[in-house]
């Protein structure tokens, strides 16, 4: 018996919000020093990607300006800060914690498109970054859920919180020049100087950048091949079939999946002021991205 199974766009974006979800897992799982992680993360998404770009978007790297290829660094650099930051925290925080605070992002996004881009915030926009920071700031007043975790988690959970501001970054230097140009192109440029910066990084700490076993080798491409691949780019197909408000909120899932996964595969039990924080996080990360999608639509 033959069985047709149809790809929908919403079982792409759950699919994709659950691969997005496994990092988290793999980063912990990794023993490797958290920027070695991410230098190998990114260097092997960089690897997957560039020979589409070079193969089918030949010419857009041929039009890319001065500007362009100026903010897609400043783009990289952010993105690497990101990784480093984020990749960190979750050695001194609970996951649950740390990927939510994370996913305070579009709030910083917001924050920055109206404090440099002179858009007007709105005042629902403005409700719902209060509502975020209140609740991340709630999240720092819980345990981090692991008992070996717990005396570090303030710092943490700020480890996460620079780890949304650098990404807001990315996506704030990143904004017109994707517009511009197509985002295999765009993304390679970005990785290639996340991947220097992270390089860098790595040789700074004193790090090795060979000789871990096959098991750090194969959490590094789960994490390219995963939330990287299966999760950002499926995505990115996801928006061309989906309105971009309901890809928007159904990432505000992704701290529920790693809070899943991580009370299962890792033991990891959030306590109750993490869980009403997050929540509290979410419900304000809802409100500014409906509205901002609200005053685009209006717009557009």
């Amino acid at each position: 018996m033959n069985v047709d199974l149809e790809v929908t766009p919403a079982l792409a974006v759950a699919f994709a919000v659950f691969a997005a979800s496994t990092s988290a897992i793999l980063v912990r799982w990794s023993a490797a020093p958290s920027s070695v992680a991410a230098f190998y993360r990114v260097l092997f998404t960089t690897v997957l990607v560039a020979p589409i770009a070079l193969t089918r978007h030949r010419a857009a790297f041929a039009r890319l300006s001065r500007r362009d290829l100026a903010g897609a660094t400043v783009a990289g650099v952010a993105l690497a800060i990101h990784f480093a930051a984020w990749f960190e925290s979750l050695s001194h925080t609970s996951v649950a914690a740390s990927v939510t605070i994370v996913q305070v992002q579009p709030v910083f996004v917001a924050l920055g498109a109206g404090l440099f881009l002179g858009e007007r915030i709105s005042r629902a926009t403005v409700v719902g970054i209060v509502v975020a920071i209140a609740g991340a700031g709630a999240m720092s007043l819980g345990g981090a859920g692991h008992a070996a975790l717990s005396g570090a988690t303030v710092y943490g959970n700020s480890l996460a919180l620079l780890g949304a501001v650098t990404v807001a970054c990315y996506t704030l230097a990143g904004r017109s020049i994707r517009q511009r140009v197509p985002v295999f192109p765009y993304v390679t440029v970005v990785y290639g100087a996340c991947v220097f910066t992270l390089f860098l990084l790595v040789g700074v700490q004193g790090h090795s950048y060979v000789g871990y076993p096959p098991r750090e080798w194969l959490l590094f491409l789960g994490l390219a091949v995963g939330p990287g691949v299966f999760g950002h780019t499926v995505s990115n197909w996801v928006l061309e079939h989906l309105e971009s408000v309901v890809v928007s909120v159904a990432w505000l899932g992704e701290p529920v999946g790693a809070t899943l996964l991580a009370l299962v595969l890792l033991a990891e039990v959030p306590d109750a002021i993490t869980v009403a924080g997050g929540l509290v996080v979410i419900a304000g990360v809802a409100v500014t991205t409906l509205e901002r999608e609200r005053r685009g639509e209006a717009v557009d």
